[in-house]
């Protein structure tokens, strides 16, 4: 079972592929006042993918409180809704660039961020996001292959990896399922990123993969796809989408007497936090993630302790992890660099970039994390289930 993590653990690296610093050069007028380096950032506040967004902000809020109260590097946070889309998160952007933004935690999802990661080329702005994991977020041609942005890094492990990680752990465990389902959204680069390398993956670990089913848009009806799924015999239901269409998923399979396993990637992350769901549907629900909230390291131990009391009790999802390690990562590197407000965006780029693909960081999402020169991030995926409505740490 080793192995399988040992291949998660892997991150392409385009051959020949130059450090992208060109993206950062030149102009861009320098910034001053307060004297903290302005970071922005945009999510989902609100609609059907708001706790994704909500738990990034409020992560990267308190992250941004302890940073400053260290006394070395001071930042300030401005974070809009973008509403998880494409035209509201370029709405965002420009609202964030007028607001002086110098450093960016890009976008919460991918598909807003595939559309905007584009201008931080342009603008010479150095950007981090959390949890866009697409390839699209970070490559201009979308594929992982070639055209990366250069100036556009992740903190979360990308889809490829959720991918061929969830096959590998599949077949890893063979009393999880023989016979697998699939239920994507085919107009997601997230959820088909996803699905294209467990698909391969799935073929070449041996997997049988029994049904495919798709949809698109916000569609809420899946009997069909279920139906189908039961039909074909499936034992276990891998599903690469977001936790609102999953959740509908899980209760329409209950209606039918359905029982499969149900796996799932980061997107699923934030099911037991949904309004009118009801979350025994959720028993026995695996999914990869690359945090557990309840971890017994001290470092996560306090950064949950922390932000329960910050904000009502909540348990932070993986989201805030992510969000949270953006912050300190981005001190880190700001205080190697020697960053300063006064600088402009395009040599803070250069400097970030430099200290990136160079550095090394531990935080709560992964230990001796690294970074590629085109933006990926080398750390394992974790994979975990719901028991007693609580992630907990699964099996390796």
């Amino acid at each position: 079972m080793k192995k399988f993590w040992k291949k998660a653990l892997v991150v392409a690296m385009s051959a020949g592929m130059a450090v992208s610093l060109a993206a950062c050069g030149g102009g861009g007028a320098a910034k001053g006042g307060d004297g903290s380096i302005k970071i922005g950032g945009s999510g989902p506040l609100t609609g059907p993918a708001a706790v994704y967004g909500n738990a990034v902000k409020n992560a990267a809020e308190m992250a941004v409180e302890e940073v400053n109260a260290k006394g070395g590097v001071q930042f300030s946070l401005q974070f809009e809704d973008d509403k998880h889309d494409a035209e509201e998160a370029a709405t965002a952007y420009g609202t964030l660039k007028d607001g002086g933004m110098q450093i960016s935690l890009a976008t919460v999802t991918s598909a807003p961020g595939a559309a905007v990661s584009p201008l931080y080329q342009e603008d010479q702005t150095f950007a981090i996001t959390p949890s866009g994991s697409s390839p699209s977020v970070i490559y201009a041609d979308g594929e992982a292959q070639t055209g990366a942005y250069g100036n556009v890094f992740q903190m979360c492990f990308s889809d490829p990896n959720q991918g061929s990680g969830s096959a590998s752990y599949i077949a890893a465990h063979p009393d999880l399922g023989s016979k697998i389902a699939v239920i994507y959204k085919n107009d997601d680069p997230y959820s088909k990123g996803i699905f294209n390398t467990f698909k391969a993956q799935a073929a070449s670990d041996g997997l049988e993969i029994v049904y495919e089913g798709t949809f698109k848009g916000d569609e809420s009806d899946f009997s069909v796809q279920v139906g189908d799924a039961q039909a074909a015999g499936a034992d276990l239901l891998f599903l690469p989408i977001y936790y609102t269409p999953a959740s509908q998923i899980l209760t329409q399979a209950n209606k039918v007497g359905y029982t499969p396993t149900f796996f799932g990637v980061d997107g699923m992350d934030g099911i037991l936090d949904l309004e009118g769901f009801d979350t025994s549907l959720a028993e026995g629900v695996y999914l990869l993630t690359p945090f557990v909230a309840n971890a017994d390291d001290e470092q996560t131990k306090t950064f949950v302790e922390n932000y329960k009391a910050k904000y009502n009790g909540e348990v932070p999802n993986q989201f805030a992890a992510d969000a949270y390690d953006c912050i300190y990562a981005l001190a880190q590197a700001c205080e190697a660099a020697g960053i300063t407000s006064d600088m402009s965006n395009a040599d803070i780029c250069a400097k970030m970039v430099e200290q990136f693909t160079s550095m090394t960081f531990n935080g709560l999402t992964g230990s001796d994390m690294t970074w590629n020169q085109n933006g990926e991030v080398t750390k394992a995926p974790k994979a975990m289930i719901i028991q007693n409505g609580e992630y907990v740490p699964a099996a390796e």
